[in-house]
């Protein structure tokens, strides 16, 4: 009886993270407009503003700015990545660029997130945007920011070339990593 009930439960928690997982991607499901993801990059700013003390400084250093909005991340034993985003120079956008990746190992779940990349050095916002397919660690450093409990970035001791903020539904999210994230001009 006791393998009969953990099967039950293991059925129940597989289907449980399969309908928050199809909750989660099917909105993603139809390739979104450039409109549509100007007005979430939009959003994504706001938020980024409203979370980052030292915002304002940080846009006005970078030399372009990726935004990648409502990025879905899934996964059991075998996960997955994506989401549709835009890079903007001078606050207007250039191009849209999808984000994906894949993984496997011990997970279970899935979670929506916003991610931001600033190009604070004119040499590496040039490699991103003449290469095919941007890996990152491997093609470029993203160094993630650790806002700290205040939510403020000392920008006076940022020197990496390439920052990146992941934020979910909670706000900022801490140790997490954007290596093996492959980075792609799409067409909008």
């Amino acid at each position: 009886m006791n393998i009969r009930y953990r099967a039950r439960s293991g059925r129940g928690l597989l289907a449980l993270v399969l309908l928050l997982g199809q909750a989660l991607l099917a909105p993603q499901a139809s390739a979104a407009t450039a409109a549509e993801i100007d007005a979430s990059v939009d959003a994504a700013l706001d938020r980024f503003h409203k979370e980052v003390d030292g915002a304002n400084a940080l846009l006005a250093a970078a030399e372009g700015v990726l935004v990648l909005p409502g990025v879905i991340k899934a996964g059991i034993g075998i996960g997955g990545e994506y989401g549709e985003g835009a890079l903007r120079i001078d606050g207007s956008t250039v191009d849209y660029y999808s984000i994906a990746s894949a993984s496997v190992g011990f997970q279970l779940g899935a979670q929506k997130k916003d991610v931001v990349l600033l190009f604070l050095d004119a040499d590496a916002l040039r490699h991103f945007r003449a290469s095919s397919g941007w890996k990152a660690g491997v093609d470029g450093s993203v160094a993630l920011v650790d806002a700290g409990a205040g939510g403020s970035v000392d920008t006076e001791r940022i020197k990496d070339p390439i920052i990146g903020f992941v934020f979910g539904q909670k706000g900022l999210m801490y140790n997490l990593t954007l290596e093996g994230s492959k980075l792609t001009r799409v067409e909008r």
